[in-house]
């Protein structure tokens, strides 16, 4: 793989820093906070650069892991931005989930730069980074594609090439609707197990061995019956920025969405209560003891 720029150093990021670093790649990481990147320097024996250019200068191949739309916005622009340290030898592929209209706007400053872009984002958590098993869908060309998957079949299970620029931004939207729905009614689905008299671990071995056993469902498992005591994998407060995202491409297409609709009430109720910082599994316990 040689040297990769990775900008971001959240949970993904970092986590695809340490799969990389595993994998023998030599990293270099930029954060805005800087403090980040130190931690993830420090633990995975990763190099830091100072600026979002720098990182991306160290390519061949660049991957971007940011929280919104605003952050990759800041992220590429200026003198001290991604665009500004690509050039003709480098791929970035951004792996945020974001607007496909912030791809277009995202992919011209790359390519002015002689640079590839890729809109990458990825099916997946923590956990599946870590052990290599995400989910890419890769809007963009397949020469730039071809160039990134060095890097990518070491992050991913899957590649799946799903068009042009913007079509892997939409299907990543299209994939966290059936996502957040999932989450919704699982944790409907085990508050009422659970009052209804059954031990909640009880109910998710019957939902883990059932018909209903999607990987989301199994790999979920810890958040939802050991909430205490699980990591935040996805927080709600990016639950949030999805489905108004999604709604957003939802009333550009003209198509109707109920389901998105009522998980994105729920959510903004979860929000409303605090709990904007902790897992997607947490509606669980929000619907189990809403707010008087």
């Amino acid at each position: 793989m040689g040297r990769v720029g990775v900008v971001g150093a959240g949970r993904m990021g970092a986590a695809m820093v340490g799969r990389l670093r595993a994998a023998g790649a030599d990293v270099v990481v930029y954060n805005r906070t800087a403090s980040r990147a130190d931690a993830v320097a420090e633990a995975t024996g990763a190099r830091v650069a100072p600026t979002a250019r720098e990182a991306a200068a160290a390519g061949p191949v660049v991957l971007v892991s940011l929280a919104d739309d605003a952050a990759c916005q800041a992220a590429y622009a200026g003198p001290d931005g991604v665009a500004a340290g690509v050039g003709p030898g480098t791929v970035v592929a951004d792996t945020s989930t974001v607007d496909p209209r912030t791809v277009g706007s995202l992919a011209a400053a790359v390519r002015e730069r002689g640079g590839g872009f890729l809109d990458a984002p990825v099916s997946g958590s923590v956990p599946l980074v870590e052990r290599g098993e995400l989910t890419v869908m890769a809007g963009g060309t397949a020469a730039d594609l071809d160039r990134a998957r060095p890097v990518l079949d070491r992050l991913a299970r899957q590649i799946f090439h799903v068009g042009d620029t913007g079509a892997g931004a939409t299907m990543k939207l299209a994939v966290n609707a059936l996502v957040h729905a999932l989450n919704e009614a699982l944790a409907e689905a085990l508050v009422l197990a659970e009052r209804a008299g059954v031990e909640r671990s009880v109910a998710y071995e019957v939902f883990a061995g059932s018909a209903v056993a999607a990987p989301f469902v199994l790999y979920k498992r810890a958040a939802f019956e050991r909430p205490d005591e699980t990591p935040v994998a996805f927080s709600l407060d990016l639950v949030a920025k999805d489905l108004e995202l999604i709604l957003r491409l939802a009333e550009r297409t003209g198509t109707r969405m109920p389901q998105a609709a009522t998980n994105q009430h729920v959510v903004e109720a979860a929000l409303e209560a605090g709990l904007g910082s902790q897992d997607m599994s947490a509606l669980a316990g929000f619907l189990e003891h809403p707010p008087r």
